[in-house]
C-alpha cells in the first residue's frame, strides 16, 4: 500500500533548516495539501537576529496551515490580525484572491525558545481562489482530541475517525497529530483517496518495514494502514480529495499559470497591501534587487 516514500530535503531559511517535503517531483500534492515544511526542533538563543524573522510576503490560491508542537511565532497579516502561535495551536490563513503576512520569533529573541512545528499550504477550489482573504486562530478546545493504548490524536482539520475539527475548510480533507508510545498501534483507515503520513519525531513500522524522522510514507487508495511505534514519535497525517493540477511558484498557488504572473507582477509594483503592523520591509520577488526604499509605504 506504500506507494511513495518522500525524503525531507533541507532548505535554509537564512537563520535556520526545515525539513522541505512537499512539492517533490514525484509526487506535488496530496489531496489538497501543495506544501509540507518540517521546522526544527531548533533552540533559537535569546538576542537571536531579525533575519531569522520571515518577513511580510504575499500569497494567493491557498490557506496557510501552521502548526507547533514547541514554541511560538507572531503572525501578522494584511486583513488586521496580530496573533501568536503556540503549541497545539493552528493558524489557519485563507490567501484567496490576495494577502501578505509576516512570521516573527519575538519570545525567542527576548527569552530564547525551541520552535517545533509544521507550515503547510492547502489548495484552495478553483470556485474559491479568488475568495477574500481571512484569517483564524484556533486553540485547542476547537481540535477534537482521543487517547487510548499508548495513542494520544489531535484532529487538526477536517473529518477523520468519526470527529470533526471546528476549522473552516474549503474541500474535504484530514489533517491529524499522532503522539505514539514505543510499541502503540495504530490505523489509518481507508476515507480518503489520498493519503499520506509524515514521521516528524521517532520512528514507525509500516508493512514490515521501519521509517523515521524526515519521512513521508505516500499510500494507494482502498484499505486501512496499519503503523506500530519503535520508538516514541510523532506521526502527522493528511490528505482528502485531490483539486486538480495546480501551479506554484514562490508563494503562489493558482490553477492558472497567468494569476500567477499577474500576481507576481502586483506584488513587484507595490499594489499589495502589507500588513497593517508589520509595514515597514518585505521580502522583494525573488530575482528582484533589493529595493533601497519600500514602495509600498
Amino acid at each position: 500500500m506504500i506507494e511513495l516514500v518522500i525524503e525531507q530535503r533541507r532548505r535554509s531559511l537564512g537563520g535556520f533548516e526545515v525539513g522541505r517535503v512537499l512539492p517533490q517531483a514525484q509526487r506535488r500534492m496530496i489531496g489538497p495539501f501543495v506544501f509540507f515544511d518540517h521546522m526544527g526542533p531548533v533552540d533559537l538563543p535569546r538576542g537571536l537576529s531579525r533575519n531569522v524573522d520571515v518577513r511580510p510576503h504575499p500569497h494567493i490560491g491557498l490557506s496557510t496551515v501552521t502548526y507547533l508542537f514547541a514554541g511560538e511565532i507572531m503572525h501578522r497579516d494584511s486583513v488586521g490580525s496580530e496573533q501568536a502561535i503556540r503549541a497545539g495551536e493552528v493558524n489557519w490563513m485563507t490567501a484567496g484572491r490576495g494577502i501578505t503576512h509576516s512570521e516573527r520569533f519575538e519570545k525567542a529573541r527576548i527569552q530564547g525558545d525551541l520552535v517545533h512545528g509544521i507550515q503547510s499550504w492547502v489548495a484552495l477550489p478553483t470556485a474559491e481562489e479568488e475568495s477574500e482573504p481571512t484569517f483564524f486562530h484556533h486553540g485547542p478546545d476547537d481540535l477534537p482530541t482521543f487517547e487510548e493504548g499508548g495513542l494520544w490524536a489531535r484532529l487538526i482539520a477536517g473529518a477523520a475517525f468519526g470527529a470533526k475539527s471546528k476549522v473552516k475548510i474549503h474541500s474535504p480533507l484530514f489533517y491529524v497529530h499522532w503522539s505514539l508510545a514505543a510499541g502503540a498501534r495504530a490505523q489509518l483507515p481507508a476515507e480518503y483517496p489520498e493519503r499520506a503520513a509524515y514521521i516528524a519525531a521517532g520512528a514507525v513500522e509500516v508493512e514490515g518495514r521501519s521509517f523515521a524522522t524526515g519521512q513521508m510514507l505516500v499510500f494507494a487508495p482502498g484499505q486501512a494502514i496499519a503503523f506500530t511505534a519503535l520508538s516514541p514519535a510523532i506521526v502527522m497525517l493528511l490528505g482528502g480529495d485531490p483539486l486538480g493540477e495546480r501551479f506554484i511558484e514562490w508563494n503562489f498557488v493558482s490553477s492558472s499559470r497567468p494569476r500567477i504572473e499577474r500576481a507576481k507582477a502586483e506584488w513587484r509594483a507595490g499594489h499589495m497591501k502589507l500588513p497593517d503592523l508589520d509595514n515597514r520591509e518585505f521580502i522583494p520577488l525573488p530575482g528582484d534587487p533589493p529595493p533601497s526604499v519600500n514602495p509600498m509605504s
